[in-house]
C-alpha cells in the first residue's frame, strides 16, 4: 500500500506531487471512512458524517506532507493517527458537547471516583446507581448522554501538560524515541493502561478488545455478547471513563513526586 509514496521517499524527497497525493487520498479513503465511523457511533445524531470524513481527508493530507520515513513507524500507522486527530480537532472547534452534558459527565465521574476510593476497585452498576440515588434505567440513559465525552481528547485533559501529551502521542504514533527518559515515560503509560484494563469487569474488557483490536463495530460486538448495540455503547463508555481517570491519576502523581 502507498507504493507511490514509498517510491518518492526512496528518491530522497519528502515532497509529494499533487497527482500522487490525489491517488493516495483515493487509496486511503476506506481508512478515513472506517475511522470516521468508529468516532461517529459515539456522537450525537446532529453531527454530519460527511463533515467527519472531510476532516479526515485533511488529516491524511497532513500525514502525507509530514511523514518522516526515517522514523520507525509505518505510514499507515502515522496516517491513522493524523486522520483521527484531525477529526477530533474539528469536533472540538465546533464545541459539539453541550455544557449540560459535560456537567452530567462530571457528576457521573465524581460518583465513580468516590466509590473507587471507598471500594478500591471498579464499582458495579448497582453500586453507582445507589450512590447517585437513581434507577438503573436512568443511569443507562445518563451513560448514553455522556458517551460522546468519553472520546479521549488529549488537548481537553487539563491534567496533561505538554510533555505528558507528547509522550502519549509518541506512544500512539509508534515512533522511535531516542531518549531513555521518554522511553520510561511511555513504558509507564503502557503499564497504567494494561493494569487498568485488567481491573475492568470481564464484559468491559471484552468490549475494548473486540472494538480496538478486532475492529468490530458496536452492532457486531452486541451479536457476540448477545446484548443490544446500546448496551455495548454503555459498556464502552464505562470502560473509557475508567481508563481516562487512571491516566489522569498517573500524570498527576508523576508531577507530585
Amino acid at each position: 500500500m502507498a507504493t507511490a509514496l514509498a517510491k518518492k521517499f526512496k528518491e530522497g524527497t519528502k515532497k509529494v506531487d499533487k497527482r500522487t497525493k490525489e491517488k493516495l487520498i483515493i487509496e486511503y479513503s476506506p481508512l478515513i471512512k472506517f475511522i470516521a465511523q468508529k468516532i461517529a457511533v459515539r456522537l450525537p445524531s446532529n453531527i454530519e458524517f460527511d463533515d467527519l470524513v472531510s476532516s479526515g481527508v485533511i488529516g491524511l493530507m497532513d500525514a502525507i506532507d509530514k511523514y518522516d520515513p526515517t522514523r520507525d513507524n509505518k505510514f499507515k500507522t502515522y496516517a491513522e493517527f493524523r486522520i483521527r486527530g484531525a477529526i477530533l480537532d474539528e469536533l472540538r472547534a465546533q464545541d459539539w458537547v453541550p455544557r449540560s452534558v459535560r456537567e452530567k459527565a462530571k457528576q457521573l465521574e465524581r460518583a465513580h471516583v468516590r466509590l473507587e476510593q471507598k471500594l478500591g476497585r471498579v464499582p458495579t452498576e448497582e453500586e453507582v446507581t445507589a450512590e447517585l440515588q437513581i434507577p438503573k434505567e436512568e443511569y443507562y440513559d445518563l451513560l448514553n448522554q455522556v458517551k460522546s465525552v468519553s472520546i479521549l481528547s488529549l488537548d481537553e485533559a487539563g491534567s496533561f501538560n505538554s510533555s505528558d501529551r507528547k509522550s502519549i502521542l509518541n506512544l500512539l504514533e509508534s515512533c522511535k524515541i531516542p531518549s531513555p527518559i521518554s522511553q520510561l515515560s511511555i513504558k509507564g503509560v503502557k503499564e497504567v493502561v494494561t493494569k487498568a484494563i485488567e481491573s475492568l469487569p470481564e464484559k468491559q474488557r471484552l468490549v475494548l478488545s473486540l472494538y480496538y483490536y478486532e475492529d468490530l463495530n458496536l452492532k457486531e460486538i452486541g451479536e457476540v455478547l448477545d446484548v443490544t448495540e446500546s448496551r455495548v455503547s454503555q459498556l464502552h463508555t464505562q470502560a473509557i471513563m475508567w481508563l481516562r481517570r487512571k491516566l489522569k491519576n498517573h500524570f498527576e502523581n508523576d508531577r507530585d513526586e
